[in-house]
Parts: structure tokens; sequence; C-alpha cells
């Protein structure tokens, strides 16, 4: 097949049918002069709030700060135990390390890669304080389970939103599905700012206002500081262009639901490939489309001689990475390092084309097929012109 280069995302593509809009934006926040805790906040957070369910909608600077302020809001610190999936970014794991408590991981479902509701009971100490459920790649966790679970522990039940803007779970939205969501806006997430940024939803009015003040740094009155705070502050700029991308936010999310769909029709069937599985509870909000592959490497290498950047999320587990060391049998194999061995994302974004979609699914078809083993009496079918 001939090679046409399609990048794993596209930036420029994303924000093109946007530009006047976002550069409005920024000019009418330049003119107005005022660059933290205005207007322009207020009015993305309030929105915000709306898209997701819930009664507020708390901006910061990042996805990490989101969920460890939600710790810290909740007095979770030193002596605490928090569990986490045992494979995610591992800033799930970091937001309960920058609060001193100590991560305990559980093991993932294979199917999902999010916590598996039995491991996650399973792992429940006299420590345990709360439950991260990380939504990963845009597929939310089992959240009746894993609430069930922890109503029964009497532990809290935060969601790492950080990839499912738009998820569903039984119809609710992501952000509302637990006592508190943190999100990421980092600019290739599906509500992405220009740059860094987060924010936390909840509908509890007094977590809200705490979080409020540890963001700025531990002060509700302008030099009048009650605890020991941080500075994490979403900025007006930031507010403002988030405010003109959530508009078109279901739009994105509806093709990004329909490439996904395209995926999974043509890549049916493939040997030694594993497809994304959604419950039927669930509405994914397709952040990332992840395969798994037995020969991982050489269909990634293949892929690429074929012009389809492909990204591995993630390569290794959060607890066998350095800070974590010590937290894992090094000798036992994992349900996370199974995927980190076999997990690899393929291009998807809301503005690639039809014919970029055929590209990928018969390029992916291609190096399947050409690495099975030949079946004897039959042929295999790499012709590229059937598009699946």
């Amino acid at each position: 097949m001939d090679r046409v280069d399609i990048p794993f995302f596209s930036l420029a593509r994303a924000h093109g049918d946007l530009h006047q809009e976002l550069t409005a934006a920024f000019i009418e926040v330049v003119d107005h002069n005022h660059f933290i805790q205005g207007p322009r906040l207020e009015a993305f957070e309030a929105d915000f709030a709306r898209y997701c369910g819930t009664d507020f909608a708390i901006g910061v600077g990042n996805g990490l700060d989101a969920l460890s302020l939600i710790l810290r809001a909740y007095d979770i610190g030193p002596g605490d135990e928090v569990i986490v999936p045992s494979q995610t970014f591992i800033a799930t794991w970091l937001a309960v390390t920058a609060c001193g408590a100590s991560p305990v991981p559980a093991e993932i479902d294979l199917a999902t890669c999010n916590l598996d509701p039995a491991a996650t009971e399973a792992a429940i100490s006299t420590r345990t304080r709360a439950i991260i459920a990380v939504h990963l790649f845009g597929q939310p966790a089992e959240m009746s389970a894993l609430g069930v679970i922890a109503a029964r522990h009497r532990l809290r039940l935060i969601e790492d939103a950080a990839q499912a803007h738009g998820a569903t779970w039984q119809g609710k939205r992501a952000g509302s599905l637990g006592d508190a969501a943190g999100f990421s806006f980092y600019p290739t997430k599906n509500l992405g700012a220009l740059g860094d940024g987060g924010a936390i939803t909840t509908s509890d009015p007094l977590l809200a206002q705490r979080i409020r003040r540890l963001r700025n740094y531990g002060s509700d009155i302008k030099y009048v500081h009650e605890e020991t705070g941080t500075n994490s502050r979403l900025d007006e700029l930031q507010a403002a262009l988030l405010t003109v991308k959530l508009k078109s936010l279901d739009e994105k999310i509806a093709r990004r639901n329909m490439i996904a769909a395209r995926y999974s029709q043509g890549l049916a069937g493939l040997p030694g490939i594993t497809l994304p599985y959604v419950a039927s509870e669930a509405f994914a909000a397709w952040h990332l489309y992840v395969i798994r592959a037995e020969r991982r490497d050489a269909l990634q290498d293949r892929l690429a001689c074929l012009g389809v950047q492909t990204m591995i999320h993630y390569p290794i587990p959060p607890g066998r990475q350095t800070p974590y060391k010590g937290l894992q049998n090094p000798a036992l194999r994992t349900k996370a390092d199974i995927a980190a061995a076999e997990c690899l994302s393929l291009p998807l974004w809301p503005e690639m084309t039809a014919a970029e979609i055929d590209h990928v699914i018969n390029a992916v078809r291609i190096a399947v097929l050409d690495a099975a083993p030949q079946q004897s009496g039959g042929s295999r079918q790499t012709d590229e012109a059937r598009v699946y």
C-alpha cells in the first residue's frame, strides 16, 4: 500500500475551525487586563459544572494538582492509604504521594484497563481513606460497584477524569459519579487548553470552598491566610479559551465515537489483536483508541513504516517506576505488566478524514496479517482496496 503519513494527533487541525473564536477570546482577555481569578474563570467554572452535572467546578493549574487538592481538602495525609489502579499515568499515584499518603495498587480489569472492583475491595485496609477510580482512555470505570464498595467501607470515591471529558456511566457524566473528580486540560485532551490547566468538580459546598482556599495560598480574603495552601489557579486566558472549546466538545466526542466504531468494525477478528471493550452502562469519550497486540512492538514498527504514528500508553506501570520500587513484587507478572507490554494507541482525533481512518485500518490489517502464520491451503487477505 502507498505510504500516507498520519500523525497520532494534530493540534493545528484541532484548532483550525476555532481559530477566529480563540483569537477573539485572547484579544478580549488582553484588552480587559484581568488575568487571574476574574470573570472568565467564573464563567468557565459555571459552564463546566453545568456540563458535568455538578454544583461546582474549581479551575486549577493542572490535572495532578486537581487530584492532590481533593486529597488535601479531605485531610488525607501521612499514615493514610489511597487505592489506585495498578496501571495508569503516574500522576494518579503522584497525587497520593504529594499529600503524604501511600498509594496502594489494585489490579485492573484487562478488558478496560480500569480498576477491578473485586481487587479494589481486597486491597482495603484499616488505613484506607479513599479510592481513586481512573477512567482510563476515556472509558468510565465500573462506578456502580466501586460506589457500593466505597459506601460499605466509608471511603471517599474520587474520579481521575483526566481523559474522560464527556464520558458517562448510566447516563451521568464523568465528574459527577463520585465525591469529587479531577480533570486535566492538557492540550491533547478531549477538552484541551492552549497550555496547562485542570479543574475539580463536586457538589459538596464545603469541599469546593476549601479547595478554592487551598488553590489560592490558603486564603479566602487577600492577605489573610487560614491554612497552608498553594498556588494552583486556572488563569483567565486559559479559562476564556476553554469556554470557546467547551461549546463544541459534544460534537467532537461524537466524531471520536464514529471513528472508534469504524476502527472496531474494520479491525474485528484480526489474530493476536484485542479491541477495546465498552460496558453497556458506559458511553466512552474515546480520548484514546487502545488495542492490545501480542506482538505489539513489531506491530508498531510496521505501522511506522506504513506512515501510521502510534503511541504506547503506558510502557512502564507506576509500580515499576523508580519512585515506587518495592511496592510490587518484581518477580510477579501482573495485569498492569501485561497491559504495559501489549497496549498500542492508534491515531484518533476528530479532524481525521475518512481516507485517513481507512488508511489506519488497512495498515493495521496488512501489518497483522502479513505477520500471521500462513494457513495451509489458504491465503491471507491483505488487499488494501478492501476497506473495513
